[in-house]
């Protein structure tokens, strides 16, 4: 292996890259344009290409592509090539300037949610200059945005931009008005944890609900799953380990900031986490991350599920999304200090984020929703539906000395004492951790841990950004007003933190009482994507991002129409697959298997009477028994598919999916998986989950 420091970032054309090949007044123009947000000219922009493709080509690639994150959730590129007719019958390699600032896809044949029709087909890709160009598959990937020919946002990173701006600019102003001039910028910063489960390919081939939906649709329960906790942070296999090897190499020559791997709790789950990098390159990062372990697995003979619970019955797949906030001077603004309730400037900022969170607490329960994180929160290995924020006992008793007026006396650093004179001693941190929390602060960052494993981060980040930049804007609009700032400051925290401390919560997430609690205090549980997307659409969140121009109010229409549609599309395609899992497949095989059993009870009665069958009869009675419900459920299930297609409203038809559609599947899982506790494995047509838990060896 080559030396980390050697091929880190060797395939992206970054700004050491840039300084060495742009004359310097392009570099400065260029830099200039990112810091500023300027726009860059076409004879600029030629350059930049140039340099851009000569690059590429030394690297081996013969395409570029304008690499953009459309509504499906994942990326899309359409591969051009250099090649250039000279008119001799010959080529040479070009690559213009008008060519990397626009691209032109089709914008008819992706998620729209309406803003185009069919016969609409022109949409527009724009250059992201924010974000470095690299080469994957010897391609020269050039990150983009993309919208409609109308301008309408039809991607996750052009809101994730806005955003970015939103939250800056009212987050300079409350800076200044603490008396800092110099930072000129804020930025958002996120380090996301991605969670995932590697199972040999030969296992994954066998089962069509992994290959058609990403999860098992049936699976009895094994005698084993995670119950002695053993996997977690266990020796991790042989094969997984060369896995990790080769992932870290491509995601290291990508730029991308792989720090931490890891077994998670569950048998086959793993977890790769990154250092914090802008919200932008963060997002741009983590899409490819999952690319690449995807595409790694396989070669390694391995599938990578990304889907958020793949296995009933063992912990699902998050996606932990750190977020923090920064001036482009480097200082945190949700850093504490070492007297954090001195530190009026972080306590502003805090109360920023809890407001947000409190206010907008459906938009953020929104932005992680989805048919497949629905099998997941609320489960034990993920927070509840319900959004809530976790403080630790410091800052909770700082906000409560603020409200109530009193003095705070802290606890400070407590020196932690093990017993074993040999190991040092350290300090404590001041809070614990809540893994139950869905929006947790762990000392310098904010923990949203309610984000779906295959889910872009862009969505729950443009949210929580502009959510911040609204109340960092009302907080401005006060403070610059005020006659005193002092009082009007210690006022505003005050009163920030009387009418939204029903947010924080520092308990069990899991117990049952704390749902009953939260309801009592206003806070919503929202369980399932049909019971979020009424509020999709509510006036104070359409006010919320179309006031600060991060989404139109067209734009949110049209998302929630694709989530909508999104959900209803996923939970039909999993119960056609059950059903024909079910009637090619399951139900033949179970009844073969009952003719067998009574094959041998004839067997055996042929030649004595007094032979005992019990076994036998018993069983297939049952097993006879159990197939006729299932096919009645399956007949069930059938109806309800064909009665969706009277539902003509998309938020109504998914709300349809799930009362009557997901219901049936469920019956039919739960008759269909005991059955599979009594058949033969001789007969039994798919790989059980003992195997799929446990394959990769």
């Amino acid at each position: 292996m080559a030396k980390v420091s050697e091929i880190f970032g060797s395939n992206v054309f970054n700004d050491t890259v840039m300084k060495a090949r742009l004359p310097r007044e392009t570099y400065k123009k260029l830099q200039s344009s990112i810091a500023n947000g300027e726009r860059l000219d076409t004879d600029v922009a030629t350059v930049i290409a140039n340099a851009m493709k000569d690059w590429a080509i030394e690297k081996g690639a013969t395409h570029y592509t304008h690499w953009f994150q459309p509504m499906t959730g994942i990326t899309a590129e359409k591969h051009d090539s250099f090649i250039s007719p000279t008119g001799d019958g010959k080529v040479i390699m070009e690559f213009s300037g008008k060519e990397l600032i626009q691209g032109e896809p089709d914008a008819s044949s992706f998620p729209s949610g309406g803003l185009r029709a069919t016969f609409e087909a022109r949409g527009y890709t724009a250059w992201d200059p924010t974000s470095y160009a690299f080469i994957k598959d010897g391609v020269l990937c050039i990150p983009t945005a993309f919208c409609s020919y109308g301008g309408e946002a039809l991607d996750k990173k052009t809101p994730l931009l806005r955003s970015m701006e939103a939250i800056s600019n009212q987050a300079i102003r409350v800076l200044r008005l603490f008396g800092n001039t110099t930072a000129k910028s804020v930025k958002t910063t996120v380090g996301p944890e991605q969670e995932y489960f590697l199972i040999d390919k030969e296992v994954y081939d066998q089962r069509p609900d992994l290959i058609y939906t990403g999860r098992t649709l049936f699976g009895a329960k094994p005698p084993k799953g995670q119950e002695l906790e053993d996997h977690y942070f266990g020796t991790i296999k042989s094969r997984v380990a060369a896995f990790m090897k080769e992932l870290d190499e491509e995601l290291w020559k990508l730029g991308i900031y792989a720090k931490t791997e890891h077994n998670e709790v569950a048998p086959a789950q793993h977890e790769i986490a990154p250092i914090f990098t802008t919200t932008n390159i963060a997002t741009d990062h983590n899409q490819l991350t999952m690319e690449l372990l995807q595409k790694i697995a396989k070669r390694h003979g391995m599938v990578c599920l990304l889907h958020e619970k793949p296995f009933a019955g063992v912990n699902g797949s998050g996606k932990h999304n750190n977020w923090s906030l920064s001036t482009d001077t480097g200082a945190n603004l949700l850093e504490p200090g070492a007297t954090p309730y001195e530190n009026a400037q972080f306590l502003l900022f805090l109360c920023a984020v809890i407001k947000a969170v409190d206010e907008y607490q459906d938009m953020l329960r929104i932005s992680v929703a989805g048919a497949g994180n629905d099998h997941r929160l609320g489960a034990n290995e993920a927070p509840p539906a319900v959004v809530s924020i976790f403080l630790g006992d410091e800052l909770e008793g700082i906000l409560e000395a603020i409200e109530k007026d009193e003095s705070y006396e802290g606890a400070g650093k407590t020196l932690m004492k093990i017993g074993v004179h040999t190991i040092p001693r350290f300090s404590r941190d001041t809070t614990d951790r809540n893994r139950t929390s869905p929006f947790a602060f762990t000392g310098n960052k904010f923990e949203f841990r309610m984000v779906g494993s295959s889910a872009s981060i862009s969505g729950c980040n443009f949210v929580l950004n502009t959510a911040v930049a609204e109340e960092l804007k009302q907080f401005a609009d006060t403070l610059e007003t005020a006659e005193n700032f002092e009082d009007a400051l210690h006022d505003l925290i005050k009163k920030t933190i009387v009418e939204h401390k029903r947010i924080i919560f520092n308990g069990n997430g899991y117990d049952d009482s704390w749902i009953a609690e939260a309801e009592s205090r206003g806070l919503l549980n929202l369980k399932s994507t049909p019971d979020c997307l009424p509020y999709y659409l509510a006036e104070k969140n359409i006010k919320l991002f179309t006031s600060h121009k991060v989404l139109t109010k067209e734009e949110m229409v049209s998302r929630c129409e694709i989530k909508a549609e999104g959900y209803s599309k996923i939970i039909s395609i999993e119960a056609q697959t059950m059903l024909e899992m079910a009637k090619r497949d399951i139900l033949p095989a179970v009844s073969g298997y009952v003719s067998e059993l009574a094959g041998t009870i004839g067997a055996k009665k042929s030649v004595s009477e007094a032979i005992s069958c019990e076994y036998e009869e018993k069983t297939a009675a049952q097993l006879s028994a159990l197939c006729s419900e299932a096919y009645e459920e399956v007949v069930a299930l059938e109806e309800a598919l064909m009665n969706a297609k009277d539902v003509t409203d998309s938020v109504e038809l998914a709300r349809y999916y799930h009362d009557s559609v997901f219901t049936r599947m469920n019956a039919l899982r739960a008759t269909v998986d005991q059955m599979e506790t009594m058949t033969s494995s001789d007969y039994w047509p798919y790989p059980s989950y003992g195997e799929l838990l446990f394959s990769v060896r």
